[in-house]
């Protein structure tokens, strides 16, 4: 999908320089990947605590 967007050339510069993608393209996929995953593993934090699981190690690992 093309997109025009406005994104400050120094945060698309250093990111690059950090991460050592060559492409904006690149940078621009990983950036959303990466805030894709920080919010779903925010998501799952939030159910701990809330789910009771009785599970005995020992069982499972065939002890």
């Amino acid at each position: 999908m093309r997109t025009t967007i406005d994104i400050p050339e120094e945060l698309v510069l250093e990111a690059m320089k950090l991460t050592l993608l060559k492409t904006k393209t690149d940078v621009i996929k990983e950036g959303l990947i990466t805030l894709i995953r920080k919010e779903k593993l925010k998501k799952i934090k939030s159910f701990k605590g809330s789910i009771k699981i009785d599970l005995d190690l020992d069982i499972l690992r065939n002890r």
